[in-house]
């Protein structure tokens, strides 16, 4: 016998016009920036050009993945598509590592030949910059919290901290004259680039591994289970990530009495729902003589 908790639903809404309004204001600037960049000789800016280029692929990626994930249950996938989203933050993810190796690369050559920057140029887009991508970081802060939003908004702050460090290179070039500060910044971008997409990257495994949950503990649910009335022990207890706001969870249930498992079931469901915020759960029932293991056990499975 198993038993599920109902009025689960796995469509999710998505506020699709933010991702292509930034889409849309992401390709102008990088644009800009791309201009800007060659007439000023750069690294700072085209560095942040590129990366706003990649964040317009990665947009686009990521519309286009909430209208995917956002279509119901079908016979083929039965937990819905959730996990294209996962799939695009990863895409997403090595995008950005590939842009960091690439401006590490060129800052190396700078280092060695550094080319004259034209500094106020430079001031003015980077200053431009920040304030663009604030403006979209806060449209897109608006929309679902998913993995794959939040790869998104590691992308654009990753451009304001960009064009921040555009802005800094063109200053400290009109103060004192010294070019190599704009490759350093550069490098600076990059390592900062690399840090968020390696742990978003160990997000995205987790749920493509279906893995715990961050910041759940499979000992401490199966204790709190096991500590319902009615139950007698918790065995065969697995919790994963369906996709990136989504978490299932399955497990067998010792009870005492076969005739209570319905309060016993409500009581687990809503134990579950109020402390973890779990929503999809399959129960099996079993009565005390099947027990073969207890909860203090969990752990070493």
């Amino acid at each position: 016998m198993s038993e599920h908790a109902p009025d689960h639903n796995h469509s999710h809404h998505y506020s699709q016009r933010h991702f292509w309004l930034a889409f849309a204001i992401t390709l102008a600037f990088a644009a800009v920036e791309v201009l800007t960049g060659f007439f000023a000789h750069s690294l700072a800016l085209l560095s942040d050009a590129g990366h706003m280029a990649t964040d317009g692929a990665a947009l686009a990626l990521a519309g286009i993945a909430g209208l995917v994930a956002g279509q119901p249950a079908s016979q083929r996938h039965s937990y819905g598509l959730g996990r294209v989203e996962v799939m695009t933050a990863l895409v997403n993810t090595l995008l950005m590592l590939a842009i960091a190796t690439a401006i590490v690369v060129e800052a190396v050559a700078r280092f060695r030949h550094p080319p004259p920057v034209h500094a106020p140029w430079v001031m003015l887009v980077g200053a431009t910059g920040v304030g663009v991508n604030f403006l979209l970081y806060k449209v897109l802060k608006r929309g679902h919290q998913t993995l794959n939003v939040h790869a998104t908004l590691l992308h654009v702050l990753g451009d304001m901290l960009g064009s921040a460090a555009a802005f800094v290179a063109g200053l400290v070039i009109l103060l004192t004259g010294w070019m190599p500060i704009d490759p350093l910044l550069s490098v600076f971008i990059a390592v900062l680039i690399v840090v968020s997409g390696l742990r978003l990257l160990r997000d995205a495994t987790q749920v493509l591994l279906e893995g715990v949950p961050n910041g759940m503990d499979l000992s401490e649910i199966g204790r709190g289970m096991a500590g319902i009335e009615g139950v007698g022990s918790i065995h065969d207890l697995h919790v994963w990530s369906v996709s990136s706001d989504e978490v299932a969870l399955s497990a067998h249930v010792v009870i005492e009495e076969m005739g209570q498992w319905e309060a016993v079931f409500q009581g687990l469901r809503s134990h579950l729902h109020d402390i973890y915020h779990i929503e999809h759960i399959t129960l099996q029932p079993e009565p005390r003589i099947k027990a073969r293991i207890s909860v203090d056990e969990i752990g070493r499975r």
